[in-house]
């Protein structure tokens, strides 16, 4: 059984279609260029200013000898230089391949590497870890340095106005890959995943089912660009020529400012709200300007949701479930969803991720079998859309182990889809931990904690977190004269890994269960911790 969504919506004053990701920038720089477009920190630009900047940039990549098929690297917190530099690079048939911040330099080194880049732009607070390894990145041509500020001596800023606009056309095709977002793969490092501009339009198009912006609105952009949910999200704001606010980091202060600053529509973890209705009723009284909360990227505890959607009674609560391999969004839980979930229609579904957004099919298959399962019966969720990837950087066998011939991807996460087309993901066939909205891949944690003298075996786990979702832990088993505690092995971790991966807290057993082959018995590992749990990712 296959289910789907089918609905478009048509405007007869709507803006031409776009082809290139640029398009709707260029197009609103046309009609109204004088109108607010982009706020971040104590700078402004309009629309025009802001696509006049875009567009030096790709004549700036250009000069450099940056072309189709090419890639350059960002490395830095939120900053809309990197949507810039990612249109920039679109129209020239290039791509922008977006680093996490938070890694370790040996992550950076490996990720600029696999990703080909030619030319790399770095935040200021993170040259340092780009120096540590520059001698490696033998790839990378020129490095261009980013202050948050763009005061003078600003490397970016130098390298925008030494270029006269781009006026060719754009060397682009809407199926060329326009950004290479990092995310953990099956060997424990990082693959990179190929965005086209298909894709990311797609998209934009199809998550804005069921909310809209409206005249007035303002988009706070507060995930992470190196996340898909910063990258499409950003869009959004371009795509209806509404203006946005782009935080640094996702951090209170920053997303108060944003809010003061008449941002009242975005995107966020669940994290954030239980922070949020910790800080006192101040706090959560300017929360209760956003008239849209749209969550995704970790589980959201339902006795959290219950009480975010209890102190903001107007804002529209809407649940995403995506992946980065599908631009981001697949299914949402809409606000009347929601809240007849919450009056006793339905409960169960606060539960659910929702229905598939237009242009989303979505199937259940017997992992064994391949399949299709009946409604109600778990299996493994598979998705065909126009959204999909065009592929892993590099990697065509692992594209091939995702893609089936016929364009359906292999999320590795299980799942059913109930009578009514509602989607319950419940588990993964992957070992992915989910923690804060961030991908933490147990294998890649798994190899540096083998590599420590005293570890004999390791298996990493998510467990229930009310923050996070999830959180990290390690069980290990140490050898027969191996001396470590829990704290020595994550100092360990840290010294090798972003913070994010490394564990929260370590168990150390003599032995850990196995099946009659020597498979480590994951699943045995995280059942004491997730019986209690409503829900088991």
């Amino acid at each position: 059984m296959v289910w789907d969504t089918i609905g478009t919506v048509t405007t007869a004053a709507a803006p031409p279609a776009p082809r290139l990701t640029v398009d709707r920038l260029a197009h609103w720089a046309t009609t109204t260029p004088d109108a607010e477009a982009m706020t971040y920190l104590d700078r402004s630009w309009t629309w025009a200013q802001w696509h006049d900047r875009v567009v030096r940039a790709a004549a700036a990549l250009r000069d450099l000898g940056v072309g189709r098929g090419d890639v350059v690297a960002f490395l830095d917190k939120n900053h809309p230089a990197c949507v810039e530099i990612s249109f920039a690079a679109g129209m020239l048939g290039a791509a922008n391949a977006i680093i996490n911040w938070r890694s370790s330099a040996d992550e950076v080194e490996y990720a600029v590497g696999d990703s080909g880049a030619k030319v790399l732009f770095v935040g200021s607070e993170l040259l340092p870890a780009v120096e540590a390894v520059r001698e490696r990145l033998t790839g990378v041509q020129r490095v261009v340095e980013v202050t948050p500020d763009g005061a003078d001596g600003c490397g970016y800023e130098a390298f925008l106005a030494g270029a006269a606009p781009y006026d060719d056309e754009p060397a682009a095709d809407p199926d060329d890959p326009c950004l290479v977002m990092y995310s953990s793969g099956t060997t424990g490092r990082p693959k990179g995943i190929m965005l086209t501009h298909r894709n990311m339009i797609s998209h934009t198009t199809n998550a804005h089912d069921g909310w809209e912006f409206e005249p007035g609105d303002k988009s706070m952009v507060s995930m992470p660009l190196f996340h898909v949910g910063g990258s499409s999200y950003v869009l959004f704001g371009i795509h209806d020529g509404i203006p946005s606010v782009m935080t640094r980091e996702a951090d209170g202060a920053a997303l108060a400012g944003a809010i003061l600053a008449g941002a009242n529509r975005t995107f966020l973890v669940p994290a954030v709200l239980a922070v949020v209705l910790q800080s006192g009723p101040d706090a959560v009284k300017l929360f209760g300007a956003l008239k849209t909360y749209t969550y995704g990227a970790a589980p959201m505890p339902p006795p959290l949701l219950r009480a975010a959607m209890e102190a903001w009674p107007d804002t529209d609560f809407l649940q995403v479930y995506g992946l980065t391999e599908v631009a981001g969004v697949a299914t949402h839980l809409l606000p009347e969803d929601h809240r007849a979930a919450v009056a006793g229609d339905h409960p169960e579904r606060m539960l659910s991720a929702g229905i598939p957004i237009p242009g989303v099919e979505v199937r259940v298959v017997d992992a064994a079998t391949l399949s299709d399962l009946p409604a109600g019966e778990p299996g493994e969720i598979w998705l065909r859309t126009p959204q999909l990837m065009k592929g892993y950087l590099g990697k065509p066998e692992a594209t091939a182990e995702a893609i089936t011939e016929d364009g359906w991807f292999r999320t590795g996460d299980i799942g059913h889809v109930d009578e009514d087309g509602y989607v319950y993901v419940s588990d993964r066939l992957k070992d992915m931990i989910i923690t804060g909205g961030e991908n933490v891949y147990s294998p890649e944690v798994e190899r540096v904690l083998a590599e420590h003298p005293a570890v004999a075996e390791v298996a990493v786990i998510g467990v229930p977190d009310d923050r996070w979702g999830e959180s990290v832990k390690a069980v290990v088993s140490l050898a027969p004269d191996g001396e470590a505690d829990g704290a020595a092995l994550i100092a360990w971790c840290r010294d090798q890994l972003a913070h994010f991966k490394c564990p929260r807290s370590v168990d150390i057993v003599e032995a850990l269960p196995r099946n009659p082959t020597g498979k480590i018995l994951k699943r045995d590992l995280r059942q004491p911790y997730w019986d209690a749990a409503q829900r088991q990712v």
